[in-house]
């Protein structure tokens, strides 16, 4: 089902001032088909102009992939910058990536981007602080870049970010010879992700009511009903026609997400198109199933938990919990619903965990504490020798303790 062009629109002038665009005017054009040359149609274009030139606009976004050509026609015929949808998003990114991973990722594909803008009439790009450039005007500095220098840094940036993976890698093998279970947030851009991520942890990740607040991954410690530890990672949001180029730029942020044992896919439940967000994130994370080299494995769904957020929009978790059995509503801002939260993450771990029984030499107290820390303790009995318990532990961790390698 097609998102309803008023949502759209107020997506998209969400984009534009979440980066400081003052929106003066916005409106919705049907089209009746897409002309190559402008995408709309002449007297659109014609009525636009008008308005452009009554407001004095300096920016106009269209919320559409535009071509090369048609963004260099729509920039004549109305005499002002104009980007799309995939420039805007590019824009934000680069304005808001604060990790050395994060900048590599946008500049990589601002930089597929850009070279698709190469018309025979551009001879520059132009660059301005904070973003990439597409709103950038005359009279700032301008760097000089042709197809063969895009060419060489795109080379280099994907060596730089194989580095990144690497290293990467070798961090997340570090976690699993710890190891703690891994929790991965998902969802729609703005969802309240990074708000539960705080609520849960009680870390100051950055959150405000805005777009793209998040952009590069951050991860906690949490603690879990059961006693047991686990890391909750926060990620980027996904956004509708979310372009190809940011999906491959991103992957190695999205990784987070494949080495996951539980994904909370959170989400708006009181936003108008809350349904039509659901199953933008869920394309995103199927593709990223398909194909030689994907990063999710084909039962990824399995791991899944939806957490409808801002239950407190909708009068609280009863009512935002509604029909949809196996979702959790909670409220990231209240806190309601968060211990029913905690329980089911706990629920989803111990999904394929054994029940082992163990006596611990009552002088043994780093072994029992071990227990405690990387499995769920379901009973303890202390004897005059030792102390009798029965763990829930992975079948990992329950070889590592009968290694009698249980220190970590």
């Amino acid at each position: 089902m097609p998102r309803a062009a008023e949502a759209r629109l107020a997506e998209a002038t969400g984009l534009a001032g979440s980066i400081g665009l003052a929106i003066v005017h916005s409106a919705v054009l049907p089209l009746r088909e897409r002309r190559p040359s402008t995408l709309l149609g002449e007297g659109q274009v014609e009525a636009v102009r008008g308005d452009i030139a009554d407001k004095s606009v300096t920016v106009a976004v269209v919320d559409a992939a535009l071509t090369p050509v048609q963004q260099r026609n729509l920039e004549r015929a109305w005499g002002c910058k104009v980007i799309d949808r995939t420039g805007l998003i590019l824009e934000i990114f680069g304005e808001r990536a604060r990790t050395r991973e994060g900048s590599l990722q946008v500049e990589l594909a601002h930089l597929e981007y850009q070279r698709t803008r190469l018309v025979r009439s551009w001879t520059h790009l132009e660059r301005q602080r904070g973003g990439f450039g597409f709103l950038g005007g005359p009279g700032e500095s301008q760097i000089e870049i042709d197809r063969r220098l895009i060419g060489e840094r795109i080379i280099k940036i994907k060596r730089e970010l194989e580095q990144v993976r690497r290293t990467r890698g070798l961090h997340r093998r570090a976690r699993e010879r710890v190891p703690y279970p891994v929790i991965a947030l998902v969802g729609y851009t703005n969802a309240g992700k990074s708000t539960l991520f705080n609520a849960l942890t009680g870390a100051g990740v950055h959150a405000e009511d805005q777009l793209f607040a998040t952009l590069d991954p951050t991860m906690r410690a949490i603690a879990l009903p059961s006693n047991r530890t686990a890391i909750l990672s926060d990620t980027v949001g996904f956004i509708s026609d979310l372009p190809t180029q940011l999906v491959e730029a991103f992957r190695a942020t999205l990784e987070e997400v494949a080495a996951a044992d539980v994904i909370l896919h959170v989400r708006d439940a009181a936003h108008p198109d809350t349904a039509a967000q659901r199953r933008d994130v869920v394309k995103v994370l199927s593709e990223m199933a398909e194909g030689p080299h994907a990063a999710l494995d084909e039962g990824w769904e399995a791991r899944v938990t939806e957490v409808l957020n801002k239950a407190d929009l909708l009068g609280g978790v009863s009512e935002a919990a509604g029909g949809d059995p196996g979702a959790v509503a909670v409220s990231a801002l209240t806190g309601e619903g968060l211990p029913e939260l905690r329980a089911a993450i706990d629920a989803r771990i111990s999904t394929g965990m054994e029940l082992v029984d163990y006596a611990i030499p009552a002088a043994d107290g780093a072994r029992l504490a071990w227990l405690y820390r990387h499995g769920e303790v379901v009973s303890r009995e202390e004897r005059e020798s030792d102390i009798a318990v029965t763990v829930r532990l992975s079948a990992a961790d329950r070889a590592r303790f009968e290694r009698n390698q249980p220190a970590g």
